[in-house]
């Protein structure tokens, strides 16, 4: 693959090794794979979570998930070399070797999953597993074939909740599933308004990702509007499941509602900055109704 003059200029941009290594581990993602993990805890333990158990379960799956984010990068290197948004991370721009990438990679992942199997179940080791095998092995090649990737990536980006439940739960039971269902929900809007705004750099990168096979954007504003208004029953689900009550669920709905608005505008007009604003908006819901769920849980246990 050719890389343009641009995206090579980018590579002399300095950076340090430990700087280098952090970013392959893709900070902002862990951050919020572990807001969401400890959401998952908190819910399933109704009160406190021991404190032991939940250091473990936030270093396990830190490790996993910033393992199998520096493993994606390595398999994707040549083609993020192609795009803007992409050529500054330490592969592409030719910072690092690929196979001290690969070996960080795999070191990370494998003792997250001991960590997990170790000192939380076994239970959250396989969730954790299944995250990374699915979105390594399954994910990763289909952004190459189709644009229904996106719709397989949701699932693993939707399981670090189900995690957080089997950590201090060890079942799978109804209330993880509903958590489940409002994480994968809530990744289409976002990763459909995300691939809208960088449509060209993912058409340089050979990714056919929906903005790019639809370039009138029709296609994309219904999505972002359809799964936008699935989102609303689909957060009232923890409700129906007994895991919160009238406060969440009315704030629940208020959020859903607002974000809609935001689709909606991306409906009449699918646009940069109307996709932006679906984007920051679906930023700020997320730890808006985990944060409600969690606050209704904890008056429950008053």
């Amino acid at each position: 693959m050719s890389v343009p003059p641009a995206v090579l200029d980018a590579r002399v941009r300095p950076a340090t090794w430990w700087s280098d290594y952090l970013m392959l581990t893709k900070p902002r993602i862990t951050v919020m794979v572990l807001v969401t993990t400890f959401a998952g805890m908190q819910l399933g333990a109704g009160t406190g979570v021991p404190w032991l158990l939940a250091l473990h379960t936030m270093f396990g799956t830190a490790l996993v998930c910033a393992g199998t984010s520096t493993l994606n990068q390595v398999w994707e290197r040549e083609r993020d070399a192609l795009m803007r948004r992409t050529a500054q991370r330490p592969l592409p721009a030719g910072r690092m070797d690929a196979d001290a990438a690969l070996r960080f990679g795999v070191a990370l992942a494998v003792v997250g999953l001991i960590e997990l199997s170790v000192f939380v179940n076994l239970l959250s080791a396989l969730v954790a597993a299944a995250t990374l095998a699915i979105y390594l092995f399954v994910y990763t090649p289909l952004k190459t074939r189709t644009w229904l990737c996106t719709v397989v990536g949701a699932v693993p980006g939707a399981l670090p909740p189900v995690i957080g439940w089997t950590a201090v739960r060890g079942n799978l039971d109804a209330p993880a599933w509903a958590l489940f269902a409002i994480l994968f929900i809530w990744q289409l809007p976002h990763f459909y308004a995300i691939a809208w705004m960088y449509r060209e750099d993912y058409a340089r990168g050979g990714f056919p990702m929906l903005a790019v096979v639809d370039p009138d954007g029709r296609t994309t504003a219904s999505q972002i509007l359809s799964w936008s208004a699935a989102l609303v029953p689909a957060s009232v689900l923890p409700a129906m499941a007994g895991l919160a009550g009238w406060v969440y669920t009315a704030g629940a709905i208020a959020l859903g509602m607002g974000f809609m608005v935001l689709a909606l505008g991306v409906a009449f007009r699918c646009d940069h900055v109307r996709a932006r604003r679906v984007f920051l908006g679906s930023i700020l819901y997320l730890p808006a109704l985990s944060a409600l769920l969690v606050f209704d849980r904890l008056l429950q246990g008053l």
